[in-house]
């Protein structure tokens, strides 16, 4: 008990407001009383007060519920209680120099790879709250927004390169900017911003200096390299020089970057061969009086208030000054009188929840059914109904209401119910409400591509059975021309007979004529060798044709087996290209962080300088 204390102590005062009142109410209390008006004035004053000591007493019940609840108003306290350090809120912003002045070599290999495993040291130290990257060059460019997982930053740091920016030159006030922006849409309001660097231009101090008074951002500068400087040694080995053909040697300018974290009110470091310029880096600077009262009050160990523990003792103090409302007395035993304890149960809820809390409450542990049941908000109700599967009494619910949302809900329920028109119809007007409503539009996109490919189902099936039933026909037709092929060469061989005779009827004409006229008989001969050529040909296309006909009888016997195995080896086939077609489309897209890194940048620069202009002073290295 020897840190006993009240956290309020001028609450204390009120004791004497408590005494002043009980006295005021005692003499009240003597003046109402009935002998006053039967007793002389003189013995009054004598028999009255003596006989008040019995009524005075009642007053210490008052005082001692007064007492009580002005101690427990001053919070009396003799323990802490440890609570949590809330930081994981902290945002942090690591900003790093793109400009071609970071492949000097001052330091080996060079400074670009020197700040890159600086910034992994970072990550490692900056154990909490959320963190996010930018580069910059000509321009400057979200790579990682804020996120408490620092790995996913480390695996995008080695594809950042000079030659990666789609912008030459050193524009750091856009880099500022860019991160001020990010840091705001987190939801932070204070936050460290982390910039690697190797200088900065005269030209530039005075908005940086502008920013860091208009923003509560910390500002930590790293510099890299070192006063003497280096030459920029390229990726093709050559050195960087300037239009007048002079090798050009960036330096670090050091006094400029550490007045630029001063006016930020952070730190400054050069970097170093160990972890002392992390370490720096990342220490808190120290606050002023007033801005350490209102950490500690924020974080660090609290007083345990026990005060509340003795209004428990003067609840039951304040029953006797219920007497008159003896009915509240009867609640209890009415509960009883109620037939199940599911009814008593309820009774007992709507004397503290809403049916929508009640019903919130079943929500919250998946009971969507008790839910649906307890809510009055026609949404809520509509939601229940969804989560338990009962899409038609949701739609019910949802159709309840006019609004953007109650449409997109009905569109959910009527797409469960299969009825894809209406659903869409449903997300038009929701979309006509609420233009930005991106759900709505993602699923109304989604079942139009379910419609159309229904629809070219049932197209294909359509197709599928018209060339069954031509299918059909033709085995039809051609089990007609079998038999017709029959009976014309049976009418054939008949007729073959007659026309042998009326070819020697020919033939002995012919002879005659050449016997007669030897003139002609060259020319004759000619004729009969191309008739009977003729005659010859005409009787092997009709064997063709025979054998023909015969082969598509035998084809026509075995169709439905080599159909089905037909129709199985079409679709393994068409497996097989629509595989080929998935792979090349995924062969197309690039899984090299440096590849997707440029085209991010280089597409998000076009649309900045089809809008704005770049703020802030540029240089070429």
């Amino acid at each position: 008990m020897a840190d006993f204390h009240f956290i309020r102590p001028l609450w204390l005062l009120a004791l004497i407001v408590l005494i002043v009142m009980l006295l005021m109410l005692k003499k009240l209390r003597i003046k109402q009383s009935g002998w006053q008006q039967l007793l002389p004035a003189h013995l009054a004053k004598v028999l009255v007060q003596g006989n008040s000591k019995a009524k005075s007493s009642s007053l210490a019940l008052p005082f001692l519920i007064g007492l009580l609840s002005i101690i427990a108003m001053a919070g009396p306290s003799w323990q802490k209680l440890p609570q949590p350090v809330y930081q994981v809120a902290q945002g942090s912003v690591l900003i790093m120099d793109m400009s071609y002045s970071m492949y000097a070599t001052d330091v080996a290999p060079n400074r670009l790879t020197r700040a890159r495993y600086k910034a992994i040291d970072l990550l490692d130290s900056i154990n909490e709250g959320e963190v996010g990257l930018i580069a910059y060059a000509g321009d400057a460019f979200s790579i990682s927004p804020l996120t408490d997982d620092s790995n996913n930053i480390k695996l995008l740091l080695p594809s950042l390169s000079p030659e990666l920016m789609p912008a030459l030159g050193s524009n750091p006030i856009s880099a500022l900017a860019l991160a001020n922006e990010m840091l705001v849409n987190a939801g932070h309001n204070s936050g460290d911003i982390y910039w690697f660097t190797d200088g900065v231009d005269n030209i530039d101090i005075q908005d940086i200096t502008q920013w860091s008074r208009e923003h509560p951002y910390r500002l930590n500068i790293l510099g890299v390299g070192t006063k003497a400087g280096a030459p920029i040694k390229l990726s093709n080995g050559e050195l960087m020089k300037d239009d007048n053909g002079a090798i050009i040697i960036p330096k670090l300018t050091e006094k400029l970057l550490q007045g630029l974290a001063a006016r930020g009110k952070g730190n400054y470091t050069t970097l170093t061969h160990n972890n002392k310029d992390i370490e720096k880096l990342t220490t808190k600077p120290l606050l002023n009086d007033t801005e350490q009262t209102k950490e500690s009050d924020n974080t660090g160990d609290q007083w345990q208030e026990f005060g509340p523990y003795l209004l428990l003792l003067v609840l039951p103090m304040l029953l006797s000054y219920f007497r008159r409302g003896a009915l509240m007395a009867t609640l209890p035993f009415a509960l009883l009188l109620i037939p199940n304890h599911q009814a008593q149960a309820n009774v007992w809820q709507d004397l503290w929840k809403t049916k929508d809390q009640q019903g919130q409450a079943h929500f919250n542990k998946e009971q969507y059914q008790q839910a649906a049941e307890q809510f009055n908000d026609p949404l809520w109700q509509g939601s229940a109904h969804y989560k338990a599967g009962d899409y038609e009494q949701a739609l019910s619910a949802y159709q309840q209401v006019d609004s953007a949302e109650s449409l997109y809900n009905q569109g959910n329920a009527l797409a469960k119910l299969q009825k894809l028109d209406e659903a869409i119809a449903a997300y038009n007007q929701a979309l006509q409400l609420d233009p930005n409503l991106t759900d709505a539009q993602d699923n109304k996109a989604i079942l139009e591509q379910l419609k159309q490919q229904q629809e070219n189902q049932e197209q294909q099936s359509g197709d599928d059975q018209q060339q069954d039933k031509n299918q059909d026909q033709q085995d039809q037709q051609q089990n007609g021309d079998d038999q017709n092929g029959e009976n014309q060469e049976s009418q054939d061989s008949e007729s073959q007979p007659s026309e042998q005779q009326s070819q020697n009827s020919a033939q002995e004409d012919k002879n005659q004529q050449s016997d007669t006229s030897e003139q002609s008989n060259e020319d004759q001969q000619q004729e009969q060798n191309d008739q009977q050529q003729a005659e010859s040909d005409k009787q092997k296309a009709a064997e063709q044709q025979q054998a023909k006909d015969a082969q598509q009888a035998n084809e026509s016997e075995a169709a439905p087996e080599e159909q089905s195995a037909q129709a199985q080896a079409m679709a393994e086939q068409l497996a097989k290209e629509t595989e080929q077609k998935h792979q090349q489309l995924l062969n197309k897209v690039t899984d090299d962080p440096y590849m997707l890194l440029r085209n991010k940048m280089q597409l998000e620069y076009q649309k900045r300088h089809q809008d704005r202009r770049n703020i802030g002073v540029k240089k070429k290295w």
